[in-house]
Parts: structure tokens; sequence; C-alpha cells
């Protein structure tokens, strides 16, 4: 095999060099914040590993892909948690619930009772709540990290600039808008916040008829809330509107979250094609990876496995794009 070159070191690039280190290649990784960072959409991702609930709104490969991500994280970082997802809906926007019900499967219902158990801290906060028993979610900082060490340890360094190589990997999520002009970005803006009084074991996504928001626990009383999805490519600015939403779906959820202390607001654009699925495209010499929306930490795994077999294998990717250039 000759020399491989990835760009980007977000979830994307760190996933395809962990497998192609694990057949054999050791690829140069280049990335200009010499690792991960906020500078990379995966930096601010939830870290929900949520098949089921994603087929709520998307493609079927998804669901299906996806049902391997729990598996590959568990195996290359050991820091997935395996708590099952809640869904729940306040008593006004019930039947959103009902719709979330009939358009995804692996769920069952829970009463009152079933809940409170489940969740002690939601009792009486929800009538009814769908439970995704299968579904599981990760720390996504931890989770890069531990990749770029393992790499690190198995001699492939992050490196800020390119070397010549005959062929290139192309991980770099919105960047790559310079070439792949169908790219385009969807923001998403996500807010930290430490509150003690509170404990939830699993994600909850509080469904909402404009935005379904989730919470996700991080341990010693911090979660992590998102996120919008507004159609824009700016990656900087959280609009007070959206801020609004967030702390009040946290609220709606447990008025505890009024006393919270707020640690971190960030927002980045993800990247997407046109129907929301991923491409794994091939332009000459150069493999793109992009478009993984906002199932970054989803899909990334098959992903990268994909490019490595048709690296080794030349087995085609079942998500591989026509060669348009």
């Amino acid at each position: 095999m000759t020399e491989v070159t990835i760009l980007g070191a977000g979830v994307a690039g760190l996933c395809v060099a962990t497998e192609l280190v694990a057949r054999g290649i050791v690829p140069h990784l280049v990335d200009p914040g010499a690792g991960p960072g906020p500078e990379a959409c995966s930096w601010w991702a939830g870290g929900m590993l949520a098949p089921f609930c994603e087929g709520e709104s998307a493609e079927e490969p998804v669901v299906r892909l996806g049902q391997q991500a729990a598996d590959w994280w568990a195996r290359h970082t050991g820091l997935v948690q395996r708590q099952g997802t809640l869904v729940l809906a306040p008593e006004r926007d019930r039947a959103e619930l009902a719709r979330f019900e009939r358009r995804t499967t692996g769920h069952r219902m829970l009463e009152g009772d079933e809940l409170a158990r489940l969740e002690p801290d939601l009792a009486g906060r929800a009538r009814r709540a769908l439970f995704f028993p299968d579904e599981a979610h990760l720390a996504p900082r931890a989770a890069l990290a531990a990749l770029a060490t393992q790499l690190q340890a198995r001699g492939v360094t992050i490196i800020p600039d390119a070397p010549p190589a005959p062929r290139i990997i192309d991980c770099r999520g919105l960047a790559a808008r310079d070439v792949l002009a169908d790219l385009r970005g969807v923001k998403g803006e996500m807010v930290v916040l430490r509150c003690p009084d509170i404990t939830l074991a699993r994600p909850v996504r509080l469904l909402h008829p404009r935005h379904p928001l989730y919470i996700v626990p991080r341990g010693d009383g911090v979660f992590m809330l998102g996120a919008t999805q507004i159609e824009a490519g700016e990656r900087r600015r959280v609009t007070a509107r959206s801020l609004l939403e967030l702390l009040s779906a946290a609220y709606a959820l447990h008025p505890a979250f009024a006393e919270a202390e707020v640690l971190e607001i960030g927002v980045d654009a993800r990247p997407a094609f046109a129907d929301n699925l991923p491409r794994i495209r091939r332009r000459g010499a150069v493999i793109h990876v992009n478009g993984l929306f906002r199932h970054g930490f989803l899909l990334a795994p098959s992903l990268a496995g994909m490019v490595a077999d048709y690296l080794t294998q030349n087995i085609i990717p079942e998500v591989m794009d026509e060669d348009r250039g």
C-alpha cells in the first residue's frame, strides 16, 4: 500500500486513521490545530449513539449503520455509557410523542411509575416517555482524545502541514467546501450546565414542534444541552433566541435547572449534503469523507471501515459517490 495522508483530525479523520492502522497502514494525519479541538464541529457534539431515535427523521442507512457505533467506540475507547435514551414531551406537545413513536423502532412506552423508577429526578415531570434501551452515549472530547492518544502510540502523529502522498483522504468537514460545491453548513448551538441538584443516567430528548432538544449527562452534575438545527454556514455566533430555547427546554424538564451554572456556550456548523446522508467521494487521488451532518459519532466508524476496505481490498463503499472529476 502506498503512503496515505488524512486531512482533518476531527471525528471522521481520527476514525479513518484508526481503521487504517488496524489494517497495517500508518497514515500521515494532518490538522492545523494539531489535534482535536474547538475548531472541529465534533468538539461540540452531543455524543449520543442513538440510531433508533435518529430514525424519526433520518434515512434507513443512518439507523442501520449507526447500530455499529456503540460497539466500535466501546472497543476503541471504553467510554461508552449503555443506558439507553428517553424521549418525552410536555403535555401540551403530547402529539409530538405519538408521532415520534410511529416513526421509530426499538422502543417501549413507559408510564409514570416506570419512568420514575428509571429516572427518579423526573418523577412527576411527564406522564409518558419512550425508552430506547439499546442506545448509548459518550463524552465526545474524551473519546476524541482517546483515539488521538492510541494513534500516537501506534506511530501516527498529528502534523500541521501535509507531506506529499499519492493517496489523500479528505476529512476536513465544512472546510472542504473549497472543492465540494454541494456541501452546506447546518448550524448547531449548545450549552453546558452544572446542576448538582439533578441526576440523570441517560440522554433525554425533549420534543418540541420547532426544535427537538436533548440533554446529555456528563457526570458530576454536568449536562450538555443541544442542539439547534439552522440552515446556516456561519460557525461562531450563538443567537439569544437559540440560547433562550435551550435554557427553557432544560427548565421545562426540571425547574432546578434555573439555578444551574452556565459553564460553556458553543456553536459550529455541521457539514451536510442535500439529503443529509454522508458520502465517500473519489476525485482522482483524493477520497472525500464528508456530509456526516449531525451523525458524526454515529456514522464515522462505519464510513471509516468502508474507506479502509476500499483502500486495502477494493470493496466499493455502500455510500460511494460517483467520481466527479
